[in-house]
C-alpha cells in the first residue's frame, strides 16, 4: 500500500472540542494519553444514535469475542489492509503491538496467509479474512481448518470480526477519516 489517505481531507469533520457533548464523551472518552476521542468517533458522532448503537456490536468484536486477543487482531488488520482502509490499519497495528504481534508479524500481515513464517492456523485466520473479504463466505476447506481448533461461537466471531471492520473500513474510507496524531498508517 502506498502509504498515503484515500481522500486527503474529509468528507465528514470530526466533531471538534466545542462540539463534543456529555453523551458523546460518556460513549468514547479519550484512550489512553489522548486528550479527545479518536477521530473515528467523533466522526461516528455525527450521528448520534447510530454510534450508540453501533458501540454495543463493536464493543463487543473488539472486546468481547470468543477470539483471542491475537487471532482478533491478525482478522481485523487483514480485513483492513485489504479494504485499503489505512486509518484502520494505523490503529489495530497499534492495539495488535500491545496484544504480542510483532514487526514481522505485521509486514506478514500485508503479504497474506502464503508468506512464509505463519503457523498453519494463522495462515488459515488470514486466509479466512481473504476469502470473506473476495467471496463473502468460507469455502469449506478455510471451515473445516477452522473448526479443528474453533467451536461455533469462535466461528461466527471470525465472521463477525471481518465483518465488521469491513463496514468500519468502508465507512473510514467514503467519510475520509484522517489518521490520528502519532499514528503512522501503512508506513508502518
Amino acid at each position: 500500500m502506498s502509504g498515503t489517505m484515500r481522500l486527503q481531507k474529509p468528507r465528514i469533520l470530526p466533531l471538534s472540542d466545542a462540539e463534543l457533548t456529555d453523551e458523546v464523551r460518556e460513549l468514547v472518552p479519550p484512550g489512553p494519553g489522548r486528550e479527545r476521542p479518536l477521530n473515528v468517533f467523533t466522526t461516528f458522532a455525527r450521528h448520534p444514535k447510530l454510534l450508540k448503537r453501533w458501540m454495543v456490536f463493536a464493543g463487543h468484536v473488539l472486546g468481547k469475542s470468543t477470539l483471542s486477543p491475537r487471532d482478533r487482531e491478525l482478522l481485523i488488520l487483514r480485513t483492513g489492509f485489504r479494504c485499503n482502509a489505512e486509518y484502520e490499519w494505523g490503529q489495530h497495528v497499534v492495539i495488535g503491538r500491545a496484544v504480542g504481534l510483532s514487526e514481522d508479524d505485521v509486514a506478514r500481515i500485508a503479504k497474506g496467509p502464503d508468506a512464509p513464517g505463519w503457523d498453519p492456523f494463522e495462515a488459515t485466520l488470514l486466509r479466512a479474512a481473504d476469502e470473506l473479504h473476495d467471496d463473502q463466505m468460507l469455502s469449506d476447506a478455510t471451515w473445516a481448518a477452522l473448526g479443528a481448533k474453533y467451536g461455533t461461537e469462535q466461528l461466527m466471531d471470525v465472521v463477525f470480526a471481518v465483518g465488521q471492520y469491513t463496514l468500519v473500513s468502508m465507512a473510514l474510507n467514503t467519510f475520509g477519516v484522517q489518521l490520528d496524531e502519532g499514528i503512522a498508517g501503512f508506513s508502518q
